[in-house]
């Protein structure tokens, strides 16, 4: 099965404790009780990012947008269609944000020890 990276995009990541994150955090026991998740990560928010450009570093996300990645999980899918359909069912497509699905060229996670 092919996996796919799902990237939310929303205001700011979801305050600890809010019925928002409560409701990403049911969407994410979902995914993983239908075999599909393979990982999932939730991102502190945007004012806590710091940005590399070749010359420069300055706090805060790499762009001025409405929008930050505020986190990202990998399905496994049999294709791009089913990815999507998958995708879908992501509380913030309620909430006013969005979600871009990208195929994963590769990847690593360290194993826990």
């Amino acid at each position: 099965m092919a996996q796919y990276a799902v990237l939310i995009h929303a205001a700011d990541s979801a305050p600890e404790g809010s019925d928002e994150l409560r409701e990403h955090d049911r969407h994410a026991q979902d995914l993983e009780s239908s075999g599909g998740l393979v990982a999932a990560f939730a991102l502190e928010p945007a004012a806590t990012a710091t940005t590399l450009r070749a010359d420069t570093v300055t706090d805060g996300p790499f762009v001025d947008a409405k929008e930050v990645i505020a986190g990202f999980y990998v399905i496994e899918a049999p294709d791009l269609d089913a990815a999507l359909r998958i995708a879908r069912g992501n509380p913030v497509l309620r909430m006013g944000g969005a979600v871009e699905v990208r195929p994963v060229a590769g990847g690593y996670v360290r194993p826990t020890a």
